[in-house]
Parts: structure tokens; C-alpha cells; sequence
């Protein structure tokens, strides 16, 4: 105990032993030592010498450490101090690294010892698994040094310490309980764990979303205050970034658990928004870098276009166009939120038209794209928020025809209002400032307004620009074309190589498959001999690009010229190129634009993102058109006059071709839509006598129920009757019963007038059907359905007729029963009674011949309708016929194409035989001596064969 005294108390008189002598002492004596407070004591001092002297304590003591924590699990004070110690010799110390006195050497030489004690403490996957073990214990003297030794673990060798926890049974779940610890202190450092060990490892990061980690995140970052709270958010968000980063399952995840929805109150920001701390601005930061990867154009195209939609209605854009636009926030976070709008509209036309209907709370009140392009055109705005704009700018017409079509129209001039600013004169100002940045910018954006689009390419033609005064206008081609080639100070501000190139960049953009416009660009002059000029020079390095861009203007030229221009024709700029530059000059020239440095730079990602302006020189979907224009142009450069004759006249022939097909599969089309309609009407005429049967059905079971009634009835007046001839005595009492089976039978008598009245009305029913049948007859229907209507017309016939035999049988019987009543009546009541029941019975019979005339005329409608039968039975022989001749027709017509098929064949076989001509002539040549280039020609027509032959099999 003297020499633990010694170590930690004070001095001791005598020679002092060296620190490695210590450290050996403390370690036998951790080894030996029988007494658990020896060895605590031990351990306890090895802490307090682990940062002075850490190599010889991690050289020295790591192993009775290690060999601590698996013996005495029992006492958590040793625990404490064994973890504390670990960690302080494998840990680099931020404090030691951040220094001034060290040096770099230090510094390595640290890191160095980090990784040999790591590498040293990993080598048994054992060590780990104890570890992860220890981190269930609750006590706050073992769970944290725990938690935070783990952490340095996995800094110095993450990929090592992942693949172990990874197989461990529960590993991650152990660890995903850190968040859940009361201790605020443990949870905040579990977050720092948690981000070490999801990095750049998709598996843990599925198994860590899918222990519910988005909830808890979400849930501290809540109850930290969101955007307002401290450096526990942004842990929280880095590892949330770590999750949803790059992992398609995790985003998806996100996404289907309304997670989207609980980021909106982030960016709730009030009026007041000057003053905003650093730590706030680093968690908005992060929270829109958050919202970003949802929606990152690397992604699935379907999975971001879920996302967006999701962000729509939540109301998560309208939340950031409304910081987009608010007053007093910081020009990083404005920028960031510019970027993060532009990717949430990208590509989605719903949040693209949101996007334009956004006003600026000015006054008046002006479009976001408008007050986002004054900026952009501004010099004196940072270079980052101008390249945000143009993003922004750039996803909104991604894929939006709607806005192209909006933005070219501010420049035509029946829509040029004078009294306001538009996003076209924006543009046009942009482009011939004398900033050679908004140059290059306002080209790209008026180039993204043309993507793809051949109707605004034709539009932007109309285009007027007023020069100077007195001067007539020019149109803006011809301007942008003046200022490469005219030599006045216009040219002075556009030699700049930024200048010109955002300049051809537009006219390629613009031109492309566009005749109309190769044919506006043709048309002046001087502009083919200022390309072959500037590509035949030989100029120095920076002045190469622009060379590669007009060889690839003039090709444009030659690829979609449809020879409308007499002077510039194809063959004659093909020879005009192989008379001035040379077609081995002229793609060499051509190739110098992809094998710049900053052409692959632009080719990985949309965003425009340049570490200073000068480098700011190709474009994203640019570097898109010159990959695809790139080997066609070489091809239309080297093809003679003849091959091109010979292509297009196969392409002639099989245009007529096609169109011969596309007229029959119109026609086919069409038959098949009225057969379809047809069927429709057949289907729901079915359906309505499927209804009316069943009303049929409902009303012979009230039938059966009312014969019912009336034979009960007609028991009870029998029974009647032969009271009242045994007692004189109740007359009066057969008179009350006389009256109320009178009664009775006006009511039955109601009921069958209704009941006729029900008839005569499905008899109109039917009148209705037959005259749909006819015009369903008329118009060519299938003969078997009309058959089918008739068969059940002839069913409800007879449901009918049978009716009416029931009706009659009712009718006698009740006359039947009248007669007995009368002659009772008679003999039982006084004069005056008799007179009274004698009305009464009057007006019964009336009422029943009334129902016989009813039912008279009834016959009479169903009679007409057996004869509208019979005339609907002539129709359908006739539409029978019909239906006959068209088919005979449909069998003409496929006659016909398998005779356009034979002669598709005919043709190909002509082709092939003429092929096989052509390659013996030219190995005669070959024979003969002569050079012969034929890889091209054989490998276009073998191109053509096959597009034919995959036409047949579509056809």
C-alpha cells in the first residue's frame, strides 16, 4: 500500500524509479495481486499514468486489462477504471492533436499508436464481443467508458470492429438501447457511436433503421428543439444522414413511415430571422442536406418522384419556397435551400408548377424565377448563390415543356410587357453583359429553355433584338452569331474563352435536330467561313475547346441540313471541310471537347458545382449531347454523296412501307373499338333484363300472395252465408260483415288496378328496349346477343299471357262472389239497407269493368308487340347479313397485308442480292489492286436490315 502512496500521493525520499518501471510494478501487481482492492488500486493508478506515459501502458498493461474485464465483472469501480484506461491509450486526444506545440510528426506518430493498440486490442473478435457485453451493465461507471472506448475503436478501425459486431448475436440492438438511456451524457455519446458505426456499411445501417431509429431520432431532435437546439441535433442528423445516404432500402423505409411529413416543422422560421446562432445555422444546414437526399437525382427516378410528391403534399415545398423567399436569412442556408428546392421540383411537374406560381412579397408582387435570375445575372452576387440559382433554374425546365414554352414566350414580342421585368429579358441581358460569368450562365439557362424541345427551338427563331438606334432589329441567332464572329467591341468582350463557349453551347443546343434553325444559322454568310477559320488554326491550349465547339457546330450543321440552301448543301460543306481543315483534322478538333479535364467533371453530377468561376466552362446535359452527337458527326463527315442517296431511299422505301402498315392498324383499331362498344351496349341491355325480370319475379310472388288472401277470403263469406240462413236474428251483424268484405274487395280490386297499371308500364319498358335493339341492329351488332334479347322477350311474352289468365280466373270468381253476397244482402236487410249495399255493388262492378277494359287494352299493346317482334326478327336477319360482309371485308383486308408482307420480302431479297453484287465487285477491286473502304457501308446497311426486320416482327 506504501507504493501505491507513493505513486499517487506524494514523493518518496530516495531515487525515484523511471515511469516504465512503474507501469511494470502496477502491472505485476494487477496480475498478482489476491485482494480486489489491490488490483483496483493498481488499475487506478495505471489511469492516472495512461496519458503521460501511453506507449508503455498500452505496450505493458493491455493485456491484465483486457484479462480485468472478463475476471471481476463483478465490481464495476475496476470495470470503470480498466475502460478509462483502454480508452486513454487507444485514443488520439483532440486536446494533443489540436496543440500548437505539436508538430506534424507527433501528431502521425500518435495516430500511429492509436492504430497499433486497436489493431492490437481487435485482433481477438473476443475483446469486442466482452465488450458489447459490458455495455448492458446500467452503472454509469462501466456503460459510459464503455460507449466511449467503443467509439475509438471503431475511429481508428471501423471496418474491422463493424464486421465483428455485425456477426455478434444482438450486437446492434445492445447498442441501439444507448439511445434510449435516461442519462443524457450516455445517449449523446451513443449518438457518436452510433455514427462511426454506420458509416459506409449498408448492413448495419438496415439493421440500425429497422430498430426503429428513425423514431428516436426524430423523437430527441423534437425534444431538443428542432432547428434551435444544440450539437445533440446535429449528431442526430449526422446520423440520420449516415442512414438515408446512398441506402435505397433505408430511404424507402423512411419514406412509407410518414417520416417525410415530421420534417416540415423544421423550416418554420418566424419574421424575425436576423440573429441566427452558428449552431442553428449548422442544423438547418444539415436538416436541408437531409431533405436533399430524399431526392437526389442519383436515386431511382420512381423513388424520387415518390418522395416528391410526398414533400408536395405535406407542404414541405411550400415550407422552403417560403424561406426561399423570406427576409434576413444567411446567404449559406439560403443558398443550400435554393439547391434543396431545385432538386424537390426536379424533373416533377406538379412541384414545377407550384414552383412558377410562387410570388416574391414585393411590390408589386414578382415571379420567384424572376427575382431568383436577377440574382444570377448580378456579378456582385457570391459566386456559389448564382450557381444555385442556375440549378434551380435548371430543374425547374427539366423535363417541363409547360415552362420552356413560359420562358420563351417572355421573349417573343406579342408578349413583352414594357412595365415589368420577365425571366427573358433577364436572359437576353444576361447574355451580352459585359460579365463574362453571366455570359456563360444566362447561355446555359436559355440553352436548358430549347432541351428538347423542336416547337420553342422554332419559336426562340421570331426572337427581335434592337441593337442601337436607327439600326434595323436583328434576331437574337444572328446576334449570338455576330458576337463569335464580327470584330467590333462586342467580339472584345466575347473573346474571353468562357464568353464564347457558353455561346456555343447555345447554338449547338439550339440547332440540334432543328433544319429550320441549321437553315436561319446558314443563311448568314460569314458564319461557315468564321468556323472553318477558327478550326483550321492552330492556337494554343485554352483557345482548343472553342475549336472542338465549332467543329461540333459544323457538324450539327452537315447532320441536320435538309439541304434547303443551294450554297451549303452537305456535300458542299463536306467538301469545304475536306478542302480547308481535313476530315482527319477536322475530328481531331472534334475530340479535343471530351478529353478536357472539366468536360468529365461536368459529365458526373447535374448540379453545377465549380471551385471558382473560371472553371465554370461545360454544362451537365450538354456534355450529354456531345456523347451522343459526337459519333454521328464523324459518321455524316466521312459518308460519300452515293451512300447517303442509297440511305435515303431505303428509308423512303421503308417510310412508305410503314405507313402502308400504320393505316391498317388504324383500321384495325378502329373496328376493334366498335366492336368494343358495341359489346358495352350489349352488356348493359342484358343487365337491364336481368332488372326487369326481376321485377317480373317480384310481382307474380304479390300475385300468389293476393289469390292466397282472396281464397281465405272467399272461405270466410261461405261460412257466412250459411249463418245467416240459420238465424233471422243476425242479419244485422252479416250486414256489418257484408260491408267489410266489400271493403276488402275494393281494396283487391285497387290492388289489381295497380298491379295492371305496373304491367302497362314494363309493356312501355319493353317498347323502349325493342327500339334500343333496332338501333343496336342498325349500327352492325352481333347477331348471337340480339338473339339472346329475343328469347327473353319471348319469355316475359308468356309471363304475361299468364298473368292475364289469372287475372280473368279472379275477375269471374269475384263476380262469382258478388252474386252470392247480392242475393244474401236481398234477404236480409230492410229496403233502405238494400238500396245502400246495392250502390255499393254498383260501383264495384263498374270498377271491374273498368279493369276488364283495362285489361282489354292491355292485350291490344301486347298484340302491337308481338308484332315489333316479329319485325325486330326481320332486322336481325339483315344486320345478320351485314355483320357477314364486313367480315368478308376483314378477310380482304388481311389478304392485303400479308400481300404488302410478301412484298416487304421481295424487297429484302432484292436488297440482298444487290448486296451480294456490291461485295463481289469489290473484292474484284480488292483483286485488281484497288482500296476499298467498306467497314462503313456494311456496317449501315447491316443497321438498317435489322431496324427492318424488327418493323416486321412489331407489324
Amino acid at each position: 500500500m506504501n507504493f501505491f502512496r507513493g505513486v499517487i500521493g506524494g514523493q518518496a525520499a530516495g531515487p525515484q524509479p523511471s515511469g516504465a518501471e512503474t507501469i511494470q510494478k502496477l502491472c505485476d501487481r494487477v496480475a498478482s495481486s489476491t485482494l480486489l482492492e489491490d488490483r483496483r488500486d493498481a488499475v487506478r493508478a495505471l489511469k492516472s499514468l495512461s496519458k503521460k506515459y501511453r506507449m508503455e501502458v498500452g505496450t505493458q498493461a493491455m493485456d491484465h486489462l483486457i484479462n480485468i474485464l472478463q475476471t471481476d465483472r463483478s465490481d464495476s469501480e475496476i470495470l470503470g477504471y480498466a475502460l478509462d484506461t483502454l480508452y486513454n491509450i487507444i485514443c488520439n486526444d483532440e486536446e494533443e492533436e489540436q496543440d500548437e506545440s505539436e508538430d506534424e510528426a507527433s501528431q502521425k506518430q500518435s495516430d500511429d499508436l492509436g492504430a497499433q493498440f486497436t489493431d492490437q486490442f481487435v485482433q481477438d473478435p473476443e475483446h469486442v464481443t466482452l465488450l458489447l457485453s459490458l455495455l448492458e451493465e446500467f452503472d454509469f461507471h462501466v456503460r459510459w467508458p464503455g460507449v466511449k472506448l467503443l467509439t475509438a475503436l471503431l475511429k481508428n478501425q471501423g471496418v474491422q470492429v463493424q464486421g465483428i459486431i455485425l456477426v455478434s448475436p444482438m450486437g446492434v440492438s445492445r447498442l441501439m438501447d444507448l439511445l434510449a438511456d435516461s442519462r443524457e451524457v450516455i445517449r449523446n455519446d451513443g449518438l457518436l457511436l452510433l455514427q462511426q458505426l454506420t458509416k459506409s456499411n449498408a448492413a448495419i445501417q438496415k439493421i440500425v433503421a429497422f430498430e426503429s431509429a428513425f423514431e428516436r431520432l426524430l423523437d430527441i431532435i423534437t425534444e431538443e428543439g428542432s432547428s434551435d437546439g444544440g450539437i445533440v441535433v446535429e449528431d442526430c442528423l449526422l446520423l440520420l444522414l449516415n442512414l438515408l445516404k446512398n441506402n435505397s432500402s433505408n430511404q424507402n423505409f423512411f419514406k412509407e413511415g410518414s417520416y417525410i411529413q415530421r420534417m416540415k416543422p423544421w423550416f418554420e422560421v418566424g419574421d424575425d430571422n436576423s440573429g441566427w446562432s452558428a449552431q442553428k445555422v449548422t442544423n438547418l444546414h444539415l436538416m436541408l442536406q437531409l431533405v436533399r437526399v430524399m431526392v437526389s437525382p442519383v436515386n431511382s427516378p420512381g423513388a424520387t418522384a415518390s418522395c416528391q410528391k410526398s414533400m408536395y403534399q405535406c407542404g414541405l415545398l411550400q415550407q422552403l419556397c417560403t424561406i426561399l423567399m423570406a427576409t434576413g436569412v444567411p446567404a449559406d442556408i439560403l443558398t443550400e435551400t435554393i439547391n434543396t428546392v431545385s432538386e424537390v421540383i426536379r424533373g416533377s411537374q406538379v412541384n414545377q408548377d407550384y414552383f412558377a406560381s410562387v410570388n416574391a412579397p414585393s411590390n408589386p408582387p414578382r415571379p420567384a424565377i424572376v427575382v431568383l435570375l436577377m440574382s444570377m445575372v448580378n456579378e456582385r452576387q457570391p459566386f456559389v448563390l448564382r450557381c444555385a440559382v442556375l440549378y434551380c433554374f435548371q430543374c425547374f425546365l427539366y423535363k417541363n415543356q409547360k415552362g420552356q414554352g413560359e420562358i420563351v414566350a417572355t421573349l417573343l414580342p406579342s408578349t413583352i410587357d414594357a412595365n415589368s421585368i420577365s425571366a427573358g429579358q433577364l436572359l437576353c441581358g444576361g447574355l451580352f453583359s459585359a460579365d463574362s460569368l453571366s455570359n456563360w450562365c444566362a447561355s446555359v439557362a436559355l440553352a436548358h429553355a430549347l432541351q428538347d424541345n423542336l416547337t420553342q427551338k422554332e419559336q426562340l427563331l421570331r426572337v427581335q433584338l434592337a441593337t442601337s438606334l436607327g439600326k434595323p432589329p436583328v434576331s437574337l441567332l444572328q446576334q449570338c452569331t455576330n458576337i463569335l464572329s464580327q470584330g467590333d467591341k462586342i467580339v472584345r468582350r466575347g473573346s474571353k474563352v468562357q464568353t464564347r463557349v457558353g455561346l456555343l453551347m447555345l447554338l449547338c443546343t439550339w440547332i440540334n435536330n432543328c433544319p429550320i434553325a441549321v437553315t436561319h444559322f446558314l443563311h448568314n454568310q460569314e458564319n461557315v467561313p468564321f468556323l472553318t477559320a477558327q478550326i483550321s488554326e492552330n492556337l494554343g491550349e485554352d483557345e482548343r475547346l472553342v475549336q472542338g465547339l465549332c467543329a461540333l457546330l459544323l457538324g450539327i450543321c452537315i447532320y441536320y441540313n435538309d439541304n434547303s440552301l443551294e450554297n451549303y448543301t452537305k456535300e458542299k460543306l463536306k467538301q469545304l471541310i475536306e478542302k480547308r481543315i481535313g476530315k482527319e483534322n477536322f475530328v481531331e478538333k472534334l475530340g479535343f471537347i471530351t478529353k478536357h479535364e472539366l468536360y468529365s467533371r461536368a459529365a458526373q453530377k447535374p448540379q453545377p458545382v465549380f471551385p471558382s468561376p473560371e472553371q465554370m466552362l461545360f454544362d451537365h446535359e450538354f456534355t450529354k449531347l456531345v456523347k451522343e452527337l459526337e459519333g454521328v458527326i464523324t459518321k455524316a463527315v466521312h459518308k460519300s454523296n452515293e451512300e447517303e442517296k442509297k440511305e435515303e431511299e431505303v428509308k423512303k422505301t421503308l417510310e412508305q412501307h410503314d405507313n402502308i402498315v400504320t393505316q391498317y392498324k388504324d383500321l384495325i383499331r378502329e373496328q376493334d373499338a366498335q366492336i368494343q362498344e358495341l359489346k358495352e351496349q350489349v352488356s348493359s341491355t342484358s343487365s337491364q333484363n336481368e332488372q326487369m325480370q326481376t321485377t317480373v319475379t317480384q310481382q307474380l310472388s304479390q300475385m300468389q300472395q293476393h289469390k292466397d288472401q282472396y281464397n281465405i277470403l272467399k272461405l270466410k263469406l261461405g261460412k257466412e252465408n250459411q249463418t245467416q240462413s240459420n238465424s233471422q236474428g243476425d242479419a244485422s251483424q252479416v250486414n256489418g260483415l257484408q260491408t267489410e268484405e266489400l271493403a276488402q274487395l275494393r281494396e283487391e280490386v285497387e290492388e289489381l288496378r295497380q298491379q295492371h297499371t305496373l304491367l302497362q308500364k314494363q309493356l312501355e319498358d319493353k317498347d323502349a328496349l325493342i327500339n334500343t335493339l333496332r338501333s343496336e341492329t342498325a349500327e352492325g351488332s352481333a347477331g348471337g346477343s340480339d338473339t339472346e334479347q329475343l328469347k327473353e322477350l319471348e319469355a316475359l311474352r308468356t309471363q304475361v299471357q299468364s298473368q292475364s289468365a289469372e287475372i280473368s280466373q279472379m275477375k269471374t270468381e269475384r263476380q262469382e262472389l258478388l252474386r252470392r253476397a247480392e242475393a244474401s244482402s236481398s234477404d236480409a236487410v230492410s229496403s233502405s239497407d238494400g238500396s245502400v249495399d246495392a250502390a255499393k255493388m254498383a260501383e264495384v262492378e263498374s270498377r271491374l269493368a273498368a279493369q276488364t277494359v283495362e285489361t282489354e287494352r292491355l292485350k291490344e299493346e301486347f298484340k302491337s308487340l308481338s308484332e315489333s317482334r316479329a319485325e325486330l326478327e326481320q332486322q336481325l336477319a339483315s344486320a345478320t347479313s351485314t355483320v357477314a360482309i364486313l367480315q368478308t371485308e376483314k378477310a380482304k383486308l388481311q389478304t392485303d397485308v400479308q400481300e404488302s408482307k410478301k412484298e416487304q420480302d421481295d424487297l429484302l431479297m432484292l436488297l440482298a442480292d444487290q448486296d451480294q453484287k456490291i461485295h463481289s465487285l469489290k473484292l474484284k477491286l480488292k483483286d485488281l489492286g484497288e482500296t476499298v473502304d467498306d467497314e462503313d457501308d456494311l456496317d449501315a446497311r447491316d443497321q438498317t436490315d435489322d431496324d427492318y426486320e424488327e418493323d416486321e416482327d412489331e407489324d
